[in-house]
């Protein structure tokens, strides 16, 4: 309930679809993009769903299926934007912004196998771990959505993954 009530507060973005979008550019989130994202998942990504504004995209990075325990507390929203930022910064997480007029707008997790909880198959797995790119999250701020943002943030996933060491992009 305090997830959800701090979001109503800070989820300031705008809620109503834009008729046309400006200039569109796919960009990773690297050290300098790190302050647009959380700005971006702080006040737009859900301005109109606060209930899921306290993800930060850690799911896939935490939630390991074989060490599941129902009694966990759910995380703050703050440790999960501290979580996320941290594996932004350390290279256990990856993705790309959208940006629209040099706005984020939208983002999509494309980390590494290995570094999902989630998705992780773990030694002997084919192809490895370490050689596939995981799409895992897409997220478009509410007046972005329905312009195909989240196609040209996998089309972007997908063109950089054999640069990345990828054999194979899965998504989930």
């Amino acid at each position: 309930i305090r997830n959800v009530a701090a979001a109503i507060v800070r989820q300031t973005g705008g809620v109503d679809r834009l008729d046309t979008l400006g200039a569109v550019e796919i960009l990773p989130v690297t050290q300098e993009r790190i302050d647009d994202w959380l700005a971006f998942f702080d006040h737009d990504a859900f301005s109109d769903s606060p209930i899921f504004a306290s993800c930060y995209c850690t799911e896939p990075h935490v939630l390991d299926p074989k060490n599941f325990d129902p009694r966990h507390e759910p995380s703050t929203w703050q440790e999960n934007r501290a979580l996320v930022a941290g594996l932004l910064r350390d290279g256990g997480s990856f993705g790309y912004l959208a940006y629209v007029d040099g706005s984020a707008a939208g983002w999509v997790n494309a980390s590494m196998r290995k570094d999902y909880a989630l998705f992780r198959r773990g030694p002997g797995a084919e192809p490895p771990d370490e050689q596939v790119v995981g799409i895992s999250c897409f997220v478009i701020a509410p007046p972005y959505r329905r312009h195909g943002l989240a196609g040209r943030l996998l089309d972007r996933a997908v063109a950089d993954a054999a640069d990345r060491g990828a054999t194979s992009v899965e998504s989930y």
